[in-house]
């Protein structure tokens, strides 16, 4: 008996060291899921920052009001970033289901405060990427305006997606969102992406917020390869540490005919860097910040105004982002002109 069981123990760590472990995966033996999509370049090793957040050491103090302490992590999220996303679904729900590749992707960028009305917070986010080149070199920076999140304290709108690159206008209940914070999250070209609303919860060590089920389009990763599935049903956790914060979803990737296709999860890690160069991401915010603020305000103003808003990301081809960007750049080179295209731009892209 006991030689069996050193056998039995021996076949197990053989067999270990042979297969590769893939979460919520072990049971199948599928290469596939050993193997991540997503980016395959790499960039330059970065410093991580082991100084805590200053807007960390000032949540500390026991005697914020819970109001304060909400917009201090919020604010938390400031900062230069190396990030890494990560997702993989977990179980299917459809016949001959085959679970997806995992992704996995990083970048390093900044967020920045655009707007503070104390119980409204703008957060911009700047991607500064640089490559490491096949010769060993490195590349020049590239410089992406990203995505933007606004927070909301006891939002009573909510913009929701509904499928079909469509947002309709709700009133959330005074008994709903009492207390809470909403975030709005907006695509590269500013126009809405997502938006929900939970409470944050404050502890020693962190400060959590949690969603309640929201709905969003299919993610860039998503949308460029996958067709069988219309809409993302999840919830948000924004974890704040001393040294970064943490974006976890919980989704489902869901039809329009309430057929849930499969379950996900996701973990964008921000972890805090110094002694990166983000020059070219800084003089790019600056000359075309006005550009920007003015997109802003341009798809405030007809998300306000709309009950239902439909949304064409793409026409002949030509994305709405790249219009915008093209513009930007223009902006940026001295065409003060460009600032009067805007609302042309994006009517185009308004299916009314």
């Amino acid at each position: 008996m006991l030689r069996f069981f050193i056998v039995f123990f021996i076949s197990l760590c053989l067999n270990a060291e042979e297969s590769k472990y893939v979460f919520g995966w072990t049971h199948l033996n599928n290469p596939d899921l050993q193997t991540p999509r997503g980016g395959t370049s790499t960039g330059p090793d970065v410093e991580l920052d082991l100084d805590p957040n200053p807007y960390w050491e000032k949540l500390k103090n026991p005697s914020l009001s819970k109001f304060e302490k909400d917009r201090l992590a919020i604010l938390a999220m400031q900062g230069e970033h190396k990030v890494n996303f990560d997702f993989i679904e977990t179980v299917g729900f459809v016949e001959n289901y085959v679970p997806a590749k995992p992704y996995q992707s990083w970048g390093t960028e900044f967020v920045v405060l655009v707007e503070d009305r104390r119980d409204f917070l703008s957060l911009q986010h700047i991607m500064v990427m640089f490559f490491e080149m096949e010769d060993g070199t490195i590349s020049e920076p590239m410089v992406v305006k990203h995505w933007r999140q606004d927070w909301k304290y006891q939002d009573k709108d909510l913009n929701k997606y509904i499928g079909n690159s469509t947002w309709q206008n709700l009133t959330v209940p005074w008994n709903e969102r009492r207390g809470t914070w909403s975030q709005s999250v907006y695509q590269v070209d500013d126009s809405p992406r997502y938006h929900g609303y939970g409470k944050w919860r404050h502890f020693k060590n962190s400060s959590v917020w949690i969603s309640e089920e929201t709905n969003r389009p299919l993610p860039r990763r998503e949308a460029t390869v996958r067709s069988d599935y219309d809409i993302v049903i999840g919830t948000n956790t924004h974890t704040i540490t001393p040294f970064g914060w943490l974006h976890e979803q919980n989704n489902n990737k869901a039809r329009i005919d309430d057929v849930v296709v499969a379950k996900e999860i996701g973990l964008a890690r921000y972890q805090r860097i110094k002694n990166f160069d983000w020059e070219a991401g800084h003089t790019y915010w600056k000359e075309t910040e006005v550009f920007w603020s003015k997109v802003r305000a341009a798809w405030t103003k007809r998300v306000d105004n709309s009950k239902k808003l439909t949304i064409l990301s793409t026409i002949d081809e030509q994305p709405l982002f790249a219009k915008l960007f093209q513009l930007a750049d223009e902006y940026k080179n001295g065409d003060q002109g460009a600032i009067n295209k805007i609302d042309f731009v994006i009517n185009e892209h308004i299916d009314n």
